[in-house]
């Protein structure tokens, strides 16, 4: 943990107030010359610092380091509030942040191939795979 305690600084350009979703937009450039790169919580952390808003409300995604390391620049978005931030936030980025839980399905090669066997069936009542027809 000897990295969190290197400095970071944070500049934030193309700034927008967008009231139709409820938040504001910016691009965010990370420096931190003498680490690898930034983790988003941290960066969540210090942005709720500098706009004097909750860690909850922030979302950061996006970022990428500059070849040659000390830079990088990726998305944020402050929200006014926690109920528009679940209104209009995608849900994977709900789940990365903890404040919903993920879907759990089958796997895309199970759900086809569920799909495929209920296609030989068609017409009959359709169990989990029933047997096929003989001639």
């Amino acid at each position: 943990m000897a990295d969190r305690e290197q400095p970071v600084t944070l500049r934030t350009r193309k700034f927008i107030r967008n009231p139709l979703l409820g938040r504001k937009q910016m691009v965010v450039d990370v420096l931190h010359p003498s680490r690898p790169n930034v983790s988003k919580d941290e960066l969540r952390q210090k942005l709720s610092e500098l706009y004097k808003a909750s860690k909850d409300t922030v979302s950061c995604f996006g970022f990428r380091t500059q070849y040659g390391g000390g830079k990088s620049t990726g998305f944020a978005l402050i929200y006014d509030s926690q109920e528009a931030m679940k209104k209009f936030e995608p849900h994977y980025r709900l789940v990365r942040y903890g404040q919903a839980t993920k879907i759990e399905k089958a796997s895309r090669q199970q759900r086809k191939q569920r799909k495929n066997r209920a296609k030989t069936v068609r017409g009959t009542a359709k169990a989990k795979g029933a047997e096929k027809k003989k001639k």
